[in-house]
């Protein structure tokens, strides 16, 4: 005999945002990959230009743990798209400086990333495109805010 399933009332929202989620981040890596950047290398590039920022900085901002942004920085070095260089605001501190290619190529990534995410949106109405934006905007600065501490941290899908 085999067991009943539970009749679902509700749709499961967790497997929509991870199946959601997973798509657009295939999308953008095959877009930004286009112009030889992971996810990663345009957030801090996008980041860094933003005003002086070091690499803790960009990793919080980036979520990305200190091996992957040391990893993510060396290739935006070796592509001469940024440099480490002392901050300006702390001589100890050393910050991300974006080179004039590298700030070349991240309005040309915003651009694509812009692209992705429109082409993403494309399939719904203006209302229901402003109607789902404005709902993850109150879950991200509200309830689902924080995540939850547990004695087994839920596994971070890859960014």
């Amino acid at each position: 005999m085999t067991a009943m399933a539970p009749a679902q009332t509700e749709p499961d929202l967790s497997f929509l945002l991870d199946h959601t989620s997973h798509v657009l981040r295939t999308r953008m890596a095959a877009a930004l990959a286009e112009v030889g950047l992971t996810a990663r290398m345009h957030c801090v590039l996008v980041h860094a230009l933003e005003e002086e920022r070091t690499q803790i900085q960009l990793a919080e901002i980036g979520d990305m743990d200190k091996t992957t942004m040391v990893v993510t920085v060396d290739a935006l070095e070796q592509a001469g798209l940024a440099e480490r260089r002392p901050s300006t605001k702390d001589r100890r501190a050393r910050v991300i400086f974006v080179t004039e290619r590298g700030a070349a190529l991240a309005e040309r990534s915003s651009r694509i990333v812009d692209r992705v995410h429109a082409d993403a949106l494309a399939s719904l109405g203006d209302a229901d495109r402003a109607a789902l934006l404005r709902g993850l905007k109150l879950l991200t600065q509200g309830d689902l805010e924080t995540p939850s501490e547990g004695p087994r941290p839920a596994r971070r899908a890859r960014q």
